[in-house]
């Protein structure tokens, strides 16, 4: 794939889209050979590959970097907390997943409030639905929680006073995901996990016609 023709609207459509409930790439991968891009256009098709294969540990990595800035703190953790949970619902794996599991565990609990969280019913026309496939989380469009937890995030920021720590110490992690995804030589394994979602992606095409 030539990431140098994907634009940053592909890159952040398909980093919404594509699933993140793997695990990190190990410690021996993600440290792995470092190089200086001998070109922009190297750096351009070099950053964008790594921020899509690496998008696990560089999420990590920014949690880890709030965390540790307010490791004293536990009210700035957990709004550091909601802050990561308002991003991850932008994901619509993640947030099918959240409410899958959330639904199969509230049916065992209560089965009518269960039937109350399903989502509305999509008007198919001719075969196919009207529109996207909107994502509901509890029976609720997935940006009442993204609002929901970046509202509480907002105040726990406010009430501990950690905003400045908070620009710090996210800058600071930020910063660490840039070099790392413009100096990390991208590996077989990137390539062949670059192909490997261009056919999934092709098939899910192909299958909705």
């Amino acid at each position: 794939m030539d990431w140098s023709t994907v634009t940053a609207e592909d890159l952040i459509e398909a980093l919404r889209e594509v699933d993140w409930s793997s695990p990190p790439r190990s410690p021996s991968e993600f440290f792995g050979r470092f190089t200086f891009p001998r070109s922009y256009a190297k750096w351009n098709s070099r950053f964008k590959c790594n921020l899509y294969y690496y998008r696990t540990n560089y999420f990590v990595l920014i949690i880890f970097g709030l965390g540790m800035g307010f490791l004293r703190s536990w009210m700035a953790i957990f709004a550091a907390l909601m802050t990561a949970l308002s991003i991850a619902f932008l994901n619509d794996s993640f947030a099918g997943s959240f409410n899958e599991k959330f639904t199969r565990m509230v049916r065992q609990l209560s089965p009518h409030l269960a039937a109350k969280m399903r989502p509305p019913l999509t008007p198919v026309i001719r075969g196919r639905p009207s529109s996207k496939r909107a994502i509901y989380v509890c029976g609720k469009p997935r940006l009442v929680f993204v609002l929901l937890f970046s509202a509480v995030s907002f105040i726990l920021w406010f009430v501990t006073c950690g905003l400045l720590t908070l620009l710090w110490a996210l800058s600071i992690a930020l910063l660490a995901t840039v070099l790392h995804a413009s100096l990390r030589t991208p590996n077989l394994k990137a390539r062949l996990n670059t192909f490997r979602e261009e056919f999934r992606a092709v098939w899910r095409n192909y299958s909705e016609l």
